[in-house]
């Protein structure tokens, strides 16, 4: 198409997850109450890591980022779908539009970066216990987090200057409750085979290579599981992980299923189900995840509550 007969979209209408009025009550109340348990949940984990000084260690400070993210993840697009539930127009400006792929890809890929950290954690902790502190001191620590924040940023600012370079003519309906890169190109006036290509091979690496890696902690984990002579001793040393990996499957697994797929217009509604796990379902459970199978973040949440009572 001419680029001078082009009208340029300023706005964009989301579809969201559905058009009937009485189950978007419904959801709002659902979604709604997710949401205020992820806030709650990982804002108590945030402030019992700093509190309790028996959890200032690499763990507990890679999950302090864990649960900064999952609220940040999460806010990049469910405050946005519950307003819409309750109103007639479902809008969003371009500018907007932009800035929800840019945070949700910053933050996801930020996330699967992170999880990655936290396995090698917990394969030195298991492996080598003698010198776990002197290879995770606090340098390495920050420089390890450093790396998954910027890696993170610059992933999502490739695809965020792709997609914000091209025209938009309309129609201007995304199919669906928040921008994202597949949905967003549908409505592009010209071929996008580049960024669709980029979202696969670029993406598609950096999920397939921190799985992998993740992984492979794993693998020399459950060699190291295997020495321990005592079952009670097996027990003890998994349990540090089993919190990890339960997240690690949860995040993984639908990051593979949206992105590693075609943007067909059946897989675009299986999209919207799948970004509902991990932008309302996910972030929320992650905090009950790492409390109920943890037993030293049980007892600094007994301590915390104890010096608030009296």
């Amino acid at each position: 198409m001419d680029p001078e007969n082009q009208t340029s979209v300023s706005d964009f209408f989301l579809r969201g997850l559905t058009d009937i009025v009485e189950l978007q009550t419904t959801l709002f109340v659902i979604f709604l109450f997710f949401y205020i348990t992820n806030l709650v949940g990982n804002i108590s984990i945030m402030g019992i890591t700093i509190k309790d000084h028996s959890l200032h260690s690499p763990m507990y400070f890679f999950l302090w980022n864990l649960s900064f993210l999952d609220i940040c993840f999460s806010s990049v697009a469910v405050p946005k779908m519950l307003s819409d539930f309750l109103a007639l127009k479902k809008t969003i400006s371009f500018a907007g539009c932009i800035s929800q792929i840019h945070f949700f890809h910053f933050l996801g890929s930020t996330e699967v970066m992170l999880l990655t950290v936290m396995s090698y954690d917990r394969y030195v902790a298991i492996g080598n216990p003698l010198r776990y502190s002197n290879i995770m001191d606090k340098n390495c620590c920050v420089n390890l987090a450093l790396v998954s924040w910027v890696t993170g940023y610059f992933h999502s600012m490739l695809h965020t200057v792709m997609t914000a370079k091209l025209p938009f003519c309309g129609p201007n309906l995304v199919n669906h409750f928040f921008c994202d890169i597949k949905p967003v190109l549908k409505l592009a006036c010209t071929d996008t085979s580049l960024n669709l290509t980029l979202l696969v091979k670029v993406t598609g690496t950096l999920v397939t290579a921190t799985l992998l890696l993740t992984l492979l902690s794993y693998i020399f984990i459950g060699r190291f599981l295997i020495n321990i002579r005592t079952a009670e001793g097996r027990k003890r040393a998994f349990s540090t992980c089993s919190a990890h990996l339960t997240v690690v499957f949860l995040l993984y697994g639908t990051a593979i299923f949206t992105y590693m797929r075609s943007s067909s217009q059946d897989s675009l509604d299986q999209d919207k189900a799948a970004a509902v796990l991990f932008t309302v379902i996910t972030p929320a459970l992650n905090p009950v995840i790492y409390t109920l199978r943890n037993k030293d973040m049980k007892r600094a949440i007994q301590r915390v509550m104890s010096k608030i009572q009296f």
